[in-house]
């Protein structure tokens, strides 16, 4: 499995732990569980537009290398 496949894979894995805990912090009120949840989908963005980028890089790479 490559490398932007795993980013992808764990980016998405944390978007929905996220919405999870930001769902379960406002059925309880819970403020920091509401944030945590929050951090947590920014996380997952950000590791799926890291593997957005690993891709485009290997693009160019192949592209210039002829594989």
């Amino acid at each position: 499995m490559s490398d932007s496949t795993k980013d992808r894979l764990q980016g998405g894995f944390d978007k929905v732990k996220g919405m999870a805990k930001e769902k379960m912090g406002e059925m309880t009120n819970d403020e920091e569980k509401q944030a945590e949840g929050q951090m947590d989908q920014v996380k997952g963005e950000a590791n799926e537009g890291k593997a957005d980028a690993k891709d485009k890089v290997d693009d160019v790479a192949k592209k210039f290398t002829g594989n």
